[in-house]
């Protein structure tokens, strides 16, 4: 029937609704409009805590957490204890299922029955990580869940990372959002410890290039310190000073060093590092405020 609307059975099992002389499956669809800044998807969850509507959990999260809301009731939401959604397309509520039980539509490309979990970027390959319990991007074939970590890593650090329990199970050391289920970047630095990559951006911009958790340095430091070394060798102490000694602890190697105090830095005698701190003796010093000079 001309202008009308017919429904019939395609030939890769998909039904498929066919307007005047174009055809789109139902997979497609509504593709690409409908969702909210998080995921693109064709479905808004009810959340099993509070019974409202929200287009997806991080909606729900931001909403129930925000400074506006009272303190006593702020909540996430359990992710996956939800049973109903509801479809963009036809405002049909129903269980949790990848196609609308009315209209047919694909509510997600992507779903997933044990996240509770829709998204229609599809290029974000996403996978199900049954030891992680959540869904992750980036390709299956591409990572792989570190048991003592407890979280899914690329396979270019599989003999290359440093083990720490649970590592990213707590919150970013800088702005405290919990890293596990982030949806933003997350680097592993080379003592094991994770946290946001724009977060450790934001450190390098303020000249700190080491972990807030354990004060490791965070990168290839040699070129500072060799200034460092220069520096201490024109800045000559004070006659009091000269003959003082006093006791260091290398945040790098964890090495103890008696060492001549200096008011620049102090040099691990072990692995020739200058992020140290003093111990022991003299005057307390800090190599920060001099290592932040040098940097800029």
């Amino acid at each position: 029937m001309e202008g009308g609307c017919e429904t019939k059975l395609s030939t890769n099992g998909l039904k498929s609704v066919e307007f005047g002389n174009q055809v789109a499956t139902l997979m497609e669809i509504g593709l690409g409009n409908y969702g909210c800044s998080h995921y693109r998807r064709r479905c808004k969850i009810r959340a099993p805590c509070c019974n409202e509507i929200f287009d997806c959990r991080h909606c729900h999260n931001e909403a129930k957490n925000s400074l506006e809301y009272n303190p006593l009731q702020r909540h996430d939401i359990p992710r996956h204890e939800v049973e109903k959604v509801i479809c963009s397309l036809c405002d049909t509520e129903q269980d949790v299922q990848q196609y609308c039980i009315n209209c047919g539509v694909c509510m997600g490309k992507y779903f997933c029955a044990k996240c509770k979990f829709f998204d229609d970027d599809v290029s974000k390959n996403q996978y199900h990580c049954d030891e992680c319990g959540i869904c992750r991007t980036g390709g299956e074939e591409n990572f792989f869940h570190c048991n003592k970590c407890g979280c899914c890593y690329s396979k270019l650090m599989r003999d290359a990372h440093r083990c720490v329990e649970r590592a990213m199970h707590h919150n970013c050391s800088v702005c405290s959002e919990f890293l596990f289920d982030t949806m933003k970047d997350i680097t592993v630095l080379s003592c094991g410890h994770t946290m946001h990559l724009e977060c450790l951006r934001e450190m390098e911009k303020r000249y700190r290039y080491s972990c807030p958790v354990c004060s490791k340095s965070i990168c290839d430091m040699s070129k500072l310190w060799r200034k460092l070394d220069q520096q201490i060798a024109s800045t000559p102490m004070h006659a009091i000073y000269q003959n003082k000694m006093i006791w260091i602890l290398c945040n790098d190697c964890g090495a103890t060093s008696h060492v001549q105090f200096h008011i620049v830095a102090h040099k691990c005698l072990n692995c020739k590092s200058y992020n140290t701190r003093q111990t022991r003796g003299g005057p307390a010093a800090s190599c920060s405020s001099g290592m932040s000079k040098m940097v800029k």
